[in-house]
């Protein structure tokens, strides 16, 4: 990999990184309700990606569901974890997503796991139940739930990505962005209260956020990704976005004083190494999981 590309994918990793902590901030500290931040996002990105949104993929109905698990769902339920959870344990229970995506990739696309990954999802696992044990026992909080939720949904929705062809990522965004406005602002408008208001206390540093989030993140930093993945392997890209969780463990604690210690270093290494196992075996279903924002 040239020194170039090396460093625009380190600027990737660390925009999609320190767009974790931000929307710690946001639904946390600013008590933005985080559906309504998620539509506010999605509804930047879709008004950004309009002109590439016709002609419609086919089926329609397999790109409307993809939408709503790898965009509203997965965004939301994150979004909603974050309010009680800390960037750094999200990090790690999102790395829940790749054994995820095996295994719903053996039951819906009929892949075979070998003993490689296997281990590689054993470790994974481990790692997170390490993350989310207790003196007590196993706890796994609110919070952790709605993060390990978003991973299925987002795991969900690279599976079914897999059997869509022929759709440029500039128009799978687009309809991404246009579905996830679409329900995200419905939900946030049956269950949450107070949006405006919220909106209006934080003021312009949200505003600059959504745009942050909506134009750099998603728009710039996946439409740069997907260049790499046009001039490069995926066996040697992915095990290199493990930089996103690793980076968004180090600004946590830096920025939103996340408690790491021991414990979750351990786990973190062993759930990050199982992740780094299955990465090094080149699959379909997993490459689009670390295609997507580990985010």
């Amino acid at each position: 990999m040239r020194v170039r590309d090396f460093l625009l994918l380190v600027l990737i990793c660390l925009i999609w990184a320190s767009n974790n902590v931000l929307s710690k901030i946001i639904v946390d500290d600013w008590a933005v309700p985080p559906i309504f931040y998620a539509a506010l996002r999605f509804a930047v990105v879709a008004l950004v990606m309009f002109p590439w949104l016709l002609p419609m993929p086919r089926p329609a109905w397999r790109i409307i569901l993809i939408g709503l698990l790898m965009g509203g769902g997965n965004f939301a339920l994150l979004f909603v974890g974050l309010q009680t959870t800390s960037p750094s344990a999200a990090a790690i229970i999102l790395q829940l997503g790749v054994p995820f995506t095996i295994l719903l990739s053996m039951v819906m696309l009929g892949e075979r796991v070998h003993w490689r990954r296997g281990i590689g999802i054993g470790l994974t696992l481990v790692g997170v139940l390490i993350v989310i044990w207790r003196p007590a026992g196993i706890t796994l909080s609110a919070g952790l739930w709605f993060v390990a939720a978003a991973a299925f949904a987002g795991s969900a929705g690279a599976v079914l990505m897999k059997r869509v062809t022929d759709v440029t990522p500039l128009r799978f965004q687009a309809w991404v962005g246009l579905v996830s406005v679409i329900s995200l602002t419905l939900c946030s408008l049956l269950f949450e209260q107070g949006q405006w208001p919220a909106a209006t206390a934080a003021g312009w540093p949200l505003a600059a956020a959504v745009l942050f989030t909506a134009l750099i993140v998603s728009v710039g930093a996946h439409s740069a990704y997907y260049h790499l993945i046009n001039n490069y392997e995926a066996n040697l890209l992915a095990p290199l976005t493990l930089i996103t969780p690793l980076a968004t463990i180090a600004l946590g604690v830096w920025i939103t004083n996340d408690d790491f210690d021991l414990r979750m270093g351990i786990g973190a290494a062993l759930a990050i190494g199982g992740v780094l196992i299955v990465a090094l075996r080149r699959k379909p279903a997993t490459e689009l999981l670390v295609d997507r924002e580990q985010r």
